[in-house]
């Protein structure tokens, strides 16, 4: 539709109309039976008429329940107003890839815009034209059940996986290729940082980290296109973001250039109630549409109180229209106005939907994912030696992790089935660890006693991370961990393979096992890519998004944190008086960046191409990586430096940028980046961004823990 006839639209619109564009509703609203929607009915102060005036429906899926909605609903709306179709489709829609933060140990963004355009594609064929993905905010505290959907502690890596993801999902021509989604960036702004690592609770940012470190992934998404922005539960200054007038219109609207459908989280807008900033649904009505939110998610606030509102207040009506501008011109992007069903069909979707073409990227990417933490040499294992599986995750499905909405766990191999089907059957068993945590003696059976390794699948449930799953203990499960202690008394090599949300404190962990395995919660292909892992098909390159603690006491933990006037250094840890704990280390226990393969690597000869850069010339950094084991690897390398002096303090270290290189044994490969002085900016105390001129550090290698041994000075 032309913008003139869009624009004449929106004139020919009723209030209550224009309203309705602003409402959101959930799929059981239109539901033929009676009882699903009678309640919910009530509670969100609908009606028949009012409800075939709602912009837009969440989560609904498949071609014929779309089509079927959106052909009743066009018949009963006056203008004939297309439906938009929202869902979550967070890490893979029927085919699932590794979670947010497995995807995010890959290192690889083309590889996850990848699993961003299959996601859409079966999405869009079943009738979906908005994913409320990707989720930017950046995490520093695994208690919070919300990291599983992060991709990780770094801004520049989030920065890169947001763009990722925003352009797999949304493609170069989003009104044409209806294979196509539109994204949504979120949660703006702020939610990963909550206090306690409590879902919900308020965040303490000051202005500078938030600008820093927090709003810069938010903004690549916006850069690359993302039509619409989500709000976040949280506040900012005491502010709940989706009442918050500067954080919305300021910020993500003016300095950040924001010109999509802004969108609350579930009931967020009703939430301003109970956090006490809106005295009932009518203020907090009022309170949203000022501060920017133009559709609202399953709350009543608008539907109830937004059309008196708009009657009395010429303000508000000015702001209203300004909301339903923002939702028609998302419709019209979509080309929804000349294709209603746009790129729903039942044969394109039994067709897109869980291909074996699809299932074999989502192979790829989880075996990428899997980051290998500690090896003595156990791994990878041979396939004639004696080998025992057992652990509570052995013989599970669950590997789709809290977001595989439409995943299907039927579908989704074992462990146990996969190892199967590559170790010899005449030395590979499985031995139930149910009948050893009843504290039955036939745990202890001969070919336990016998076996060369014992592998031992061990984690977290789907649902003990993700969202409303937040803990304040986060090593395994006890019983696990009594597992771990018994299987060390047999003297054996133990593997222990981890499929979990979160990073974990595995301290106790470490001690008890020859091998640890990071899968993750890995997918659809979870099984197989572990089992490849394992059996040396496939070498470990996965390289941590975060930082694993030695102890939830050092959460949050960060290893670009600011320098601080004490510094705890190496050759000062006898004295008392430094920034340091009595009882454990500083540093985690595995650092961000960190990952381990089945070859080795060496990196030798970092050269500058000079000892200056400025505004107008950088410089190169160079450095020679050479593979020194056995077999070919892939390697991450990584680029940190640190401003020596700045306007206000500044990282011990902040990642820069990052290539991956494969080398065959013996090997050796040149790696060069370019160092400009746009790398160089950050945010000061006037919140203005850009370079100081000075002396910093720089070093390759290859995880966070690298040591900072060049230098250069930037001239100004």
């Amino acid at each position: 539709m032309k913008i003139d006839a869009l624009k004449a639209l929106l004139n020919e619109m009723t209030t209550e109309e224009k309203v309705g564009q602003t409402i959101q509703l959930s799929a059981d609203f239109f539901s033929d039976q009676s009882e699903d929607i009678t309640g919910p009915m009530n509670e969100m102060a609908m009606t028949e008429e009012k409800k075939y005036q709602v912009g837009s429906v969440l989560g609904i899926s498949g071609a014929k329940e779309t089509i079927a909605l959106q052909k009743r609903y066009m018949e009963e709306n006056r203008l004939n107003i297309p439906l938009l179709f929202m869902a979550d489709i967070i890490h893979g829609d029927h085919t699932i890839f590794p979670i947010p933060l497995g995807l995010g140990a890959t290192w690889n963004p083309d590889l996850i815009k990848q699993t961003a355009q299959i996601s859409a594609k079966e999405a869009s064929a079943q009738g979906l034209h908005v994913t409320f993905s990707p989720m930017v905010d950046l995490v520093r505290d695994p208690r919070w059940g919300r990291v599983m959907e992060a991709t990780g502690e770094d801004k520049l890596l989030n920065k890169r996986y947001a763009r990722a993801f925003v352009e797999g999902y949304q493609g170069e021509d989003l009104k044409e290729d209806l294979t196509k989604l539109a994204a949504c960036v979120k949660h703006f702004a702020g939610y990963g940082a909550p206090r306690g690592g409590r879902d919900y609770n308020s965040v303490d940012l000051n202005e500078n980290t938030l600008r820093e470190h927090y709003l810069p992934a938010y903004q690549e998404g916006i850069d690359a296109g993302a039509k619409l922005v989500m709000t976040a539960f949280n506040t900012i200054d005491n502010i709940p973001a989706t009442g918050n007038k500067r954080l919305m219109r300021d910020i993500l609207r003016e300095e950040m250039a924001f010109d999509g459908v802004l969108i609350s989280d579930w009931g967020a807008i009703g939430e301003l109630v109970p956090h006490g900033v809106a005295e009932d649904n009518k203020a907090a009505a009022k309170q949203a549409l000022t501060a920017g939110v133009d559709i609202e998610m399953m709350s009543a606030a608008y539907s109830e109180h937004l059309v008196d509102l708009v009657n009395q207040d010429e303000t508000l009506k000015t702001l209203l229209d300004e909301s339903v501008w923002n939702i028609l011109k998302l419709k019209n992007d979509l080309g929804l106005f000349e294709q209603p069903y746009r790129g729903a069909n039942e044969t394109t979707e039994k067709e897109a939907v869980f291909s074996n073409e699809n299932k074999q990227v989502a192979l790829t990417v989880a075996e990428q994912s899997i980051v290998l933490l500690e090896n003595n040499g156990v791994l990878p294992l041979k396939k004639d030696s004696k080998l025992i599986l057992t652990g509570p995750l052995s013989q599970s499905t669950d590997l789709l992790g809290a977001w595989s909405w439409k995943g299907n766990r039927e579908q989704t191999t074992t462990l146990e089935d996969a190892m199967a089907a590559v170790a010899n059957p005449d030395v590979f068993s499985v031995i139930d660890d149910r009948t050893f945590l009843e504290g039955q003696n036939s745990f202890f059976m001969d070919d336990l006693r016998t076996a060369d390794t014992v592998v031992v699948a061990l984690g977290e449930s789907s649902e003990m991370s993700g969202e409303a799953a937040s803990r304040t203990n986060i090593k395994l499960p006890e019983n696990q961990l009594v597992l771990l202690r018994e299987l060390k008394k047999l003297n054996k090599k133990v593997v222990a393979v981890l499929i979990n949300g979160r990073p974990l404190d595995l301290s106790e962990v470490v001690p008890l096992v020859d091998a640890l395995v990071e899968a993750w919660f890995p997918g659809t292909m979870g099984a197989e890519a572990i089992t490849n892992i394992l059996f040396g098909k496939v070498n470990p390159s996965g390289k941590l998004p975060m930082s694993f603690p030695r102890s939830v006491g050092q959460i949050p933990l960060t290893y670009n944190e600011d320098s601080t006037g004490r510094p705890m250094t190496e050759g000062k840890r006898s004295e008392k008086y430094l920034s340091r704990y009595l009882d454990a280390e500083n540093t985690a226990l595995y650092p961000f960046g960190f990952g381990r393969s089945y070859t080795t690597f060496e990196y030798a000869n970092l050269t500058l191409s000079s000892q200056k850069i400025s505004e107008d010339d950088g410089l190169q950094v160079s450095v020679d990586v050479k593979n020194t084991g056995d077999v070919k690897g892939l390697e991450t390398v990584q680029v940190y430096l640190r401003d020596k002096v700045g306007e206000v303090v500044r990282p011990v270290k902040e990642l820069v940028d990052f290539k991956q290189v494969e080398c065959a044994p013996g090997e050796s490969k040149t790696i060069t980046f370019e160092i400009t002085e746009e790398q160089l900016r950050y945010s000061h105390a006037d919140h203005s961004v850009s370079s100081d001129a000075g002396t910093f550090l720089i070093g390759i290698g290859t995880d966070s823990s690298v040591t900072l041994s060049a230098s250069f000075e930037l001239e100004k």
